[in-house]
């Protein structure tokens, strides 16, 4: 009779555990540790938190500060917005006034004009470089100006492991943590500009002097889902900072920020946000493919060595 006990609570046991899983991973207050057990990602580096609130959910070297490439333009976008300047200015896309990057192709003719507000869509949406840098040149301050500004709201807003040097993403020494952009994002989110261009799926800009239009495209294939109800979005890549994506959207009833930092594949980090959404409704940690898996211990070998290297010459 006892050893049948036993068996019934070690059944009941075993049924209970699926369940606990999926509270602790549904219940938003519920704190994970960093790597702590949670959904397997392929992204080097990842946090999740519940919209408007900086505490995480979960995370993923969340403290480790990395190059963020685009995802620079989420402050690119902050500090215009709180410069104040009027969004129906005419800008003038000027040539640059130090050697643009080898991957700053533009599309955008030389001297040719568009509305503020408009540049600073296609800077959101489609990842538009010479718009980015036309927005921080056209600041009041100038772009040296613009780049202390980033700088000063990083720190207002408590980015202690972010630092910026650029306003497009192209240099490596932008870098950020997980962590930091959820800072970030929360603070972006309060701001409807950005949250409805960044979402924009398509967008058609008409310039001036000359007359011309472009077409453009979102860099996140999640927002025309509707889904996951997508409220705020950026995308970016750097050979140094592999893909990222952080955004806003719906999850288990929710919205939710999900940063996804350093990821091998074009279609990792919305692999990754689909296996978070299903952790939070279901608790299943999901799996990713072993080439991700080989590209997450060399990048963690490798921040490893930078970090041993640095304290070394200190």
């Amino acid at each position: 009779m006892r050893d049948g006990s036993h068996t019934v609570i070690r059944v009941l046991i075993m049924m209970c555990l699926p369940l606990l899983a999926v509270a602790h991973a549904k219940d938003p207050s519920r704190e994970q540790t960093d790597n702590a057990p949670g959904p397997n990602l392929a992204s080097v580096n990842a946090a999740v938190a519940p919209a408007g609130e900086n505490r995480l959910i979960y995370g993923k070297n969340a403290d480790r500060p990395v190059p963020i490439a685009s995802i620079t333009k989420l402050m690119t976008a902050l500090v215009v917005l709180q410069s104040g300047e009027p969004l129906d200015e005419w800008l003038a896309f000027h040539k640059r006034h130090t050697p643009p990057a080898a991957n700053a192709y533009s599309r955008i003719r030389i001297d040719s004009e568009l509305r503020r507000s408009d540049v600073l869509r296609i800077a959101l949406m489609s990842s538009e470089n010479f718009a980015a840098y036309t927005l921080a040149r056209s600041h009041p301050g100038g772009f040296d100006g613009f780049i202390n500004d980033m700088n000063a709201t990083a720190k207002a807003l408590g980015m202690t492991h972010s630092r910026f040097v650029d306003p497009t993403g192209l240099s490596a020494e932008n870098v950020s943590s997980a962590s930091d952009l959820v800072k970030l994002v929360n603070a972006a989110a309060k701001h409807p500009e950005i949250r409805q261009y960044s979402t924009t799926g398509y967008y058609r800009a008409w310039f001036r002097e000359p007359r011309y239009s472009l077409s453009f495209g979102n860099t996140n294939a999640l927002v025309h889902r509707d889904s996951w109800g997508v409220s705020l979005s950026k995308t970016g890549y750097l050979s140094e900072a592999g893909r990222c994506l952080v955004m806003v959207s719906e999850m288990n009833g929710r919205k939710v920020i999900t940063v996804l930092l350093d990821s091998l594949g074009t279609r990792s980090p919305m692999g990754d946000a689909g296996r978070i959404k299903r952790w939070l409704d279901t608790g299943t940690s999901g799996t990713v493919a072993r080439a991700a898996r080989r590209y997450e211990q060399e990048k963690n070998a490798a921040y490893a060595d930078a970090s041993s290297n640095t304290q070394s010459v200190n």
